[in-house]
């Protein structure tokens, strides 16, 4: 088969090439699939540089996490899945339910994981979803990373959003959209930050209430405060030099979901929290429960994942050019077959 493999202390693109393996076989309780579709996250883009956590990977891997296709063999005692069903691989193997702890296990498509940017992936049973049937291959493969962050920021915790709320998304990412689309389906109001005004016009398109220009408007957070009365939850996907405007963009009682690595320069002053009672979750993906609650809300409200550009599997060199551009909005897909 062919797949794309990172070399071992990669640091750029220049490192990554097209390459022939074995087909693999499932074992026990593995199910082997047939991968039609993969997404870019900006995860990836720092296993490449070797920036991701610990650094240059140390041995070659096949990058990605994010991927989905049909089932063409189990091993024996598989019993959640039969060829010929469609899914999509969970970004933590071992996380199944419950809150983060210390046994999620390997991420895939970074060291020590498989990764999905090949024509056939092995996965074990349990890290494995069916995808919602109202999706195409292309669509489901921006959820498992993107996606399922999108859920676990928005429904999981302490605070989850309900109806009526005030949401915030910041810029234009796979996440904020998705997490967009989430909240307006569960019936909020969503503001979206950009610094693009065609971006917000588009953003509006897809249902988001209000747009702020962040260039434009300084101190962005107060000004949703005073002009729009704040908000009950952050989608904070900037994190450390966007936190305090999301600090002072809160009412009373609300939550920061940071999932922030875009912008890690800066430092917040919590005193934000005393004064409105809010919190800051850490938000690091999900479960393979969210990710099942996901894809059932999604064939349930006809929510569409937003592909902002698609590439063919021999151009995914350019699949990764495109995603750090200043053209990006939403979702970058690579079609493996």
């Amino acid at each position: 088969m062919h797949a794309w493999q990172l070399s071992a202390g990669a640091t750029s693109l220049d490192d990554l090439n097209l390459v022939t393996l074995d087909d693999p076989t499932p074992g026990p309780g593995q199910v082997a699939i047939r991968v039609r579709a993969c997404s870019l996250n900006y995860r990836d883009q720092a296993i490449v540089l070797g920036r991701y956590l610990g650094g240059p990977i140390p041995a070659p891997i096949v990058p990605l996490s994010d991927g989905a296709g049909e089932v063409i063999a189990v091993g024996a005692g598989v019993s959640r899945f039969k060829v010929g069903h469609r899914v999509a691989g969970t970004f933590f193997q071992n996380w199944l339910d419950g809150p983060p702890n210390p046994h999620m296990g390997v991420a895939l498509g970074a060291a020590g994981a498989p990764g999905m940017l090949a024509e056939t992936v092995v996965l074990p049973e349990n890290g494995i979803v069916h995808i919602a049937k109202s999706l195409s291959y292309a669509e489901a493969a921006c959820l498992p990373c993107a996606g399922v962050t999108a859920w676990n920021a928005l429904f999981e915790g302490p605070r989850p959003i309900k109806p009526g709320d005030r949401v915030l998304v910041l810029g234009t990412g796979g996440v904020s959209l998705l997490a967009l689309q989430l909240a307006k389906a569960a019936g909020c109001q969503v503001i979206a930050t950009s610094s693009d005004n065609a971006k917000l016009d588009r953003i509006k398109g897809l249902g988001a209430d209000e747009g702020v220009n962040y260039r434009d408007v300084e101190n962005w957070g107060q000004h949703i405060a005073a002009t729009f009365g704040g908000v009950d939850k952050v989608v904070e996907v900037g994190g450390a030099g966007t936190v305090q405007q999301s600090l002072a963009a809160l009412r009373h009682n609300a939550e920061i979901a940071l999932i922030g690595v875009l912008n890690p320069v800066g430092g917040p002053n919590p005193s934000a929290l005393m004064m409105t009672g809010s919190i800051i979750r850490g938000i690091f993906v999900g479960s393979r429960r969210m990710a099942e609650k996901l894809h059932d809300a999604i064939d349930a409200n006809g929510i569409k994942p937003v592909v902002g550009a698609t590439f063919g599997f021999e151009d995914v060199k350019q699949a990764y050019a495109y995603a750090t551009s200043p053209s990006l909005f939403s979702k970058v897909v690579i079609e493996v077959g």
